[in-house]
């Protein structure tokens, strides 16, 4: 991706909303590269997020190209969590944590995570959580409570 002008704010580096925008888009297109789209559609499974947080290391400027690695850091029996890091070159310049959801369309009913796991990636257990991301998700209350 490349930093625009409309993505800038007052002082001008991305703002911080943007960030979240941006973070949206490169879910989607995660989805879109693992082939989840077809087989979530059938299902009538859609994701939301439950909780955010991101943590700002440097800023993006105008102009700038810049990469967002998504990647699965694992689940519970509620929420699937996320990384979504912010990089230019090897630097770090910012680090996202999500915990999604999916629904069912029309009733909006929740759907346990590894279930939709087992959909796009059949037999697939899930990593340990890294400790940060463990207690995060207990901060803000998304973590399964087995």
């Amino acid at each position: 991706m490349r930093v625009r002008p409309a993505d800038l704010d007052f002082y001008l580096h991305v703002n911080n909303g943007v960030y979240l925008q941006m973070m949206d888009v490169a879910r989607s297109n995660y989805i879109a590269d693992v082939g989840g789209f077809p087989p979530l559609r059938e299902k009538g499974w859609y994701p939301v997020v439950a909780a955010q947080t991101v943590t700002y290391r440097r800023s993006l400027t105008l102009g700038q190209r810049f990469e967002i690695v998504t990647r699965v850091l694992g689940w519970d029996e509620r929420v699937v969590y996320l990384e979504q890091r912010f990089e230019r070159g090897d630097r770090l310049h910012a680090r996202g944590l999500v915990a999604g959801r999916f629904l069912t369309r029309g009733s909006g009913e929740r759907v346990a995570a590894p279930r939709v796991v087992e959909l796009l990636d059949p037999g697939v257990a899930s990593p340990e959580l890294p400790a940060d991301v463990a207690a995060w998700a207990r901060a803000v209350d998304v973590a399964h409570r087995g």
